[in-house]
């Protein structure tokens, strides 16, 4: 029974989990807390604790049976995949310096996650590396993923950082829980397949070094009892930290999973039985000992606010790479187009721009008697003809307009709005790119929607400063100025995306992404700007900025995947449009941001600024960009030469 519904919704947070002990009678267990509780899986372990494999040997020469939680047939394959985590015996140490124990520890390790991979099960639970040294642990684990099928390795994690809010920090809990993590991973390559179940404690760690979870690979949150703190009516709830906290999990996709005895004695009637469970068994189930503690996370993600109707739409893009877009050397499709078009904020922010241009343009007593020359350079289907149009009415400014564009197809498609919304006598139709076309008058007002996710990466300076010769003296252009921004970012689910193409030339691409699964380690930074027109003789669209981000103290340490790109554009005195965090315009969906990968992860510690160097490089028939870090490790450099990512010219 999820834990409810919000429109668009359709994350795996819905699903409640809870920790179990061994049980031989499986189906049972999945009836008393799934049925009386309403939880939807469990996290049970698969192998009696008792088991180990040295004394097994000694008892029964090795031949008996494993004493799992009864045969695969006690459950059909579906529910064993629906409604079971496997936990790994927590017993297990492959470090120990007992070599009978290292030696049970790995035995045992091996044949439970071969049994789960059997029922075809969606994860492990892997317990907890014990002490600072689990090197043997993660070559184990390594191996294992070598072969392993789909299914997911959880490791548990303690949510630990030693600092000035973390107070519950125990003896064998003196580092920082992502150190553990990020050593861990290393040691396994950042396989795609180990993910992390974070233990929360009854303290946290700062909201910055919470922050760097939610670019890591977390598929569970554990929140123990004791987390819980008891309300005026004698019910379990959470503190603020833990409530906001438990939020941004929700948002991320990460399912939470109940766990400990229970310390609030509160009783609740039985809940619906999951499909696919015999009910007959569960008549007269007294109330779940957690099912409280259910019923507050329930209410916790009743109470979020709807997603917005545009997060809703974005839900099946978020942190999927795409390669953006040749506007030159490729033409659009219409659904391109469409998508586009639809976009509603990004063409009444274009109008108001025009509005402001031609009020400033031309004085209300000559609005009758003048004329103004505007040029849509890019007409595409004609959605700037439009605003530009509603723009001249609105102010009542006489115009004429020329609708360039080089997409034949599109040029179809704007003959048929010209005649449809009877326009002929104003809108001229110019089938040619704009950089070749020989202008018969110079225009007033330059108007173009050519900026890309990092404003300038498709290639708008290069395309207006060849249009830009048929703009009069004191002409206005529409946008005046853009400026790209980057900022570092964790992002394990890009990185491995990227990573798992096997080359370096996807490590060297430059990708639009919705960003959601991401830390954001550091505010963005402008790097390259761009005005229009430009009238400086030979100017040069090449550029280089050197910056360096400072990752707040309290972060704590963490790994840098790359770094996110945004723009923010300038179009005509106080009118701008851009998605630069900071400063984006709301409800805008024309761009979503650009995402340059680094070939090898930096590893970022307090104190220890990123620096990082950019370079946008032009030849006559190409643009691309270059990127590294030199601090606070080198990176070598990326896309040398335009050799795995370039825009056509």
């Amino acid at each position: 029974m999820p834990l409810g519904d919000r429109a668009g919704d359709k994350s795996e947070s819905r699903y409640c989990g809870v920790e179990t002990e061994f049980d031989d009678d499986v189906p049972q267990l999945l009836l008393s807390n799934l049925s009386s509780a309403g939880f939807d899986f469990v996290v049970a372990p698969l192998m009696d604790p008792s088991y180990r494999p040295s004394l097994m040997q000694k008892e029964n020469g090795g031949s008996a049976v494993l004493p799992f939680a009864g045969s695969d047939l006690i459950l059909s394959p579906a529910q064993w995949s629906s409604h079971v985590v496997g936990k790994i015996s927590s017993w297990i140490d492959l470090d120990s310096e007992d070599e009978t124990l290292r030696i049970d520890s790995e035995t045992t390790l091996k044949q439970e996650i071969a049994w789960a991979s059997h029922l075809s099960l969606q994860a492990c639970l892997l317990p907890a590396p014990k002490g600072t040294s689990y090197a043997n642990y993660a070559r184990c684990v390594h191996q294992i993923l070598q072969g392993l099928n789909n299914m997911q390795l959880w490791l548990r994690i303690p949510l630990v950082k030693v600092d000035d809010d973390s107070t519950d920090v125990k003896s064998d809990h003196l580092v920082d829980s992502w150190d553990l993590w990020n050593s861990f991973r290393l040691l396994c390559e950042h396989h795609s397949q180990l993910s992390i179940a974070i233990d929360v404690l009854s303290t946290l760690p700062s909201p910055n070094a919470l922050g760097r979870w939610f670019g890591e690979s977390v598929r569970a949150a554990i929140f123990s009892t004791d987390c819980f703190l008891t309300n005026s009516r004698g019910y379990p709830c959470l503190s603020k930290r833990h409530q906001k906290l438990i939020t941004g999990l929700f948002n991320h996709s990460i399912q939470v999973v109940l766990s400990g005895k229970p310390l609030h004695n509160v009783s609740k009637g039985s809940a619906d039985l999951p499909s696919g469970l015999n009910k007959n068994s569960s008549d007269g189930a007294q109330s779940h000992p957690l099912r409280c503690y259910l019923d507050y996370i329930a209410f916790l993600y009743q109470r979020m606010d709807p997603l917005p109707e545009q997060e809703r739409i974005e839900l099946g893009y978020r942190d999927f790479l795409q390669a953006p877009l040749q506007p030159l050397m490729d033409n659009l499709e219409s659904q391109t187009y469409e998508t586009f078009e639809k976009d509603r904020v990004k063409y009444i922010q274009y109008q108001r721009a025009i509005v402001k241009a031609l009020k400033d343009r031309v004085a209300d007593e000559n609005a009758s008697s003048i004329t103004t020359v505007l040029m849509v350079v890019g007409a595409g289907r004609g959605p700037l003809v439009r605003a530009a149009l509603q723009a001249g009415e609105e102010t009542g400014r006489k115009l004429k307009v020329y609708a360039v564009e080089k997409n034949p197809n599109a040029v179809v498609t704007l003959h048929s709005l010209v005649k449809m919304e009877g326009w002929e006598r104003i809108v001229t139709i110019i089938s040619c790119d704009m950089r070749y076309w020989d202008a018969s008058e110079k225009a007033d007002i330059l108007v173009s929607e050519l900026l890309g996710s990092f404003g300038d990466n498709e290639l708008s300076p290069e395309c207006l400063d060849g249009a830009q010769r048929f703009l009069k003296q004191d002409g206005i252009s529409i946008p005046s100025s853009y400026t790209s921004f980057i900022q570092p970012i964790t992002a394990s689910k890009l990185y491995n995306d990227v990573k798992a193409h096997k080359d370096v030339s996807h490590f060297e691409t430059a990708y639009v992404v919705k960003l959601h699964n991401v830390a954001r380690l550091s505010p963005p930074q402008p790097v390259f700007t761009f005005t229009h027109p430009n009238w400086t003789p030979d100017g040069s669209n090449q550029r280089y900025k050197k910056l360096a981000f400072e990752i707040p103290n309290d972060t704590g340490a963490a790994l840098v995947h790359g770094f996110a790109g945004y723009f923010d554009a300038t179009l005509y005195g106080d009118v701008h449009l851009g998605i630069e965090p900071s400063t984006a315009t709301p409800n805008m969906f024309s761009w979503f941001a650009i995402f340059f990968p680094l070939r090898t992860p930096i590893c970022v510690r307090p104190g220890s600024p990123v620096e990082v160097h950019f370079w946008r490089c032009c030849s006559p028939h190409k643009v691309w960009y270059e990127w590294c870090v030199t601090s606070p490790s080198q990176s070598p450099l990326h896309n040398c030469n335009g050799r795995s990512y370039w825009v056509g010219l």
